[in-house]
């Protein structure tokens, strides 16, 4: 029995291939498509399949490394909450996570240059920074305070006078500490840290007799001290801040993505939960309990997200 001609063999493939191939490109091309339409940092990510994310290495408990050398905390994990809309948004089934280290000093620049696209740590959303960078819905609501020991007999600014202040070079903390000081006589005597702990050391060992830092900040640091009960928070707020998470400037589209993400987690109730998870319950790598119930400015903005500058 002769054989069928070749074209008439493949007929039903090419047949098959008229029906699936048309809607299969359409899926494929979505994602690219949708990205070169909203541009920026999105349509990076959707050609790339990857989201740049920084951190924070001791920012405790909102971003910081586990004993495992893992990130960990309430805002990174608001951060990975916000991918499931990135992805939806772009129609990508999956991201790859690139994650960055940041610190105080070089975390504006990094997302400026484009190697961080969204980070979301312990940073205070400020007008001055605004000029660099764009920020997201507000995370947190935080005061300037102080961190003593419990003899220091310093109880508010008003008692540092004399007195060596240890601050965290590069934080609004340092700049806010900086225009007291010149409004009151220069009363008292500025020391630079790195980071938290070096702020601390310098207390702890008394070369500094106050730490001034965002009273969430000052909390996890006391929880973390071999004697929790000989420091405490004092001072009435040298001013009130908020965090946010920042990303570039003139990106209308990725923010717009990122401020939906936080709105959904707010009004679900969902970044309540995880508030209560990491000030509220024991927290790794050593159980810490900050015992901090949340302000109700932190619950007002949890009903209402926006992302204004505190008034």
């Amino acid at each position: 029995m002769p054989s069928r001609p070749r074209s008439r063999r493949l007929l039903p493939w090419l047949l098959l291939l008229t029906w699936v191939l048309p809607p299969l490109l359409a899926l494929l091309g979505a994602a690219p498509a949708r990205a070169q339409e909203l541009g920026g940092t999105l349509e990076r990510i959707a050609q790339t399949g990857t989201i740049n994310l920084g951190h924070r290495e001791y920012a405790v408990p909102f971003s910081y490394y586990d004993d495992r050398k893992q990130v960990t905390g309430y805002s990174h994990e608001l951060m990975l909450r916000l991918l499931d809309g990135i992805k939806a948004e772009l129609k990508l089934p999956a991201l790859t996570l690139r994650l960055v280290p940041v610190t105080a000093q070089n975390r504006i620049p990094l997302v400026q240059n484009g190697t961080v696209d969204l980070e979301c740590a312990a940073t205070s959303h400020t007008a001055e920074r605004e000029r660099q960078v764009a920020f997201s819905h507000s995370i947190f609501v935080v005061g300037i305070r102080l961190l003593v020991h419990k003899d220091s007999g310093v109880n508010d600014f008003a008692d540092l006078e004399g007195r060596r202040v240890a601050v965290i070079a590069g934080t609004t903390s340092e700049r806010l500490l900086h225009t007291w000081n010149e409004s009151h006589g220069r009363r008292a005597k500025v020391l630079l840290a790195r980071d938290q702990g070096d702020a601390f050391r310098l207390l702890e060992e008394g070369e500094a007799q106050a730490v001034i830092h965002d009273d969430a900040l000052l909390h996890a640091q006391r929880a973390k001290a071999r004697k929790p009960e000989d420091w405490r928070v004092v001072g009435t707020p040298l001013a009130s801040e908020v965090y946010a998470c920042m990303l570039r400037k003139g990106d209308a589209a990725f923010k717009a993505v990122v401020d939906r993400g936080l709105e959904r987690l707010m009004r679900s109730g969902e970044a309540l939960r995880l508030y209560q998870r990491w000030f509220q319950k024991p927290i790794p790598p050593r159980g810490l309990n900050l015992n901090w119930p949340p302000s109700e400015p932190l619950l007002q903005l949890y009903r209402n997200p926006n992302d204004r500058l505190p008034g």
